[in-house]
């Protein structure tokens, strides 16, 4: 009897089966990690994101078509607590800079939804921190110089860091806001505000 001749397309069709295999599954299994961050003594909100106030604030609320004026920081932290925007760096000389305050209209859609929310819900003067899990409630993808939705952040490294964790689906894209409402400008009605 002869021998049995094996091509050499078998051969390597056998090998590789179980790469291919693993393969496959690693690529249907391409989703983020659930909300992995959650902390007991954070108020989860109706809309998904869970919040705290760490200063209760004393002045008014925004409501739709008021301007807020806001102040924030912003951590990857379910990938090792990364700052894309921080705020109390180095003082004196050169680092000293006119403390410019970020600005929206309650209503424009121009922030992460939870962050919008979280601020009709506080007063002016109010501190408060935002977990927000990744999908509606963060950045959309398709918007990855954060133009359109922001905050944006200030700085490459800043940027660069946080799209790094948005646009790696093997992390927990978990990301912690803090804001402080500075002051609420009311509509005037005309298209202009009245400074809070």
């Amino acid at each position: 009897m002869a021998p049995k001749v094996i091509s050499r397309r078998a051969t390597l069709a056998t090998c590789l089966t179980p790469f291919l295999v693993s393969a496959t599954a690693f690529a249907e299994d391409n989703t983020s990690p659930k909300f992995v961050q959650s902390y007991a003594d954070f108020t989860e909100s109706p809309k998904g994101y869970s919040f705290k106030d760490v200063k209760e604030g004393t002045g008014n609320s925004p409501n739709t078509g008021d301007r807020a004026v806001y102040e924030w920081s912003g951590y990857t932290i379910g990938y090792f607590g990364r700052p894309f925007e921080a705020k109390g760096g180095p003082q004196g000389g050169a680092f000293d800079k006119d403390t410019d305050f970020s600005r929206t209209i309650i209503g424009s859609h121009d922030l992460v939804s939870a962050v919008e929310d979280s601020l009709t819900n506080m007063k002016s003067g109010g501190v408060r921190q935002v977990v927000v899990p990744y999908g509606a409630l963060s950045y959309p993808a398709e918007d990855p110089k954060h133009e359109r939705v922001g905050p944006m952040p200030t700085t490459f490294s800043g940027m660069r860091a946080l799209n790094f964790v948005l646009e790696n689906p093997r992390v927990d894209r978990t990301l912690l806001f803090n804001i402080k409402l500075v002051r609420v400008d009311k509509s005037d009605g005309k298209g202009g505000f009245i400074r809070g």
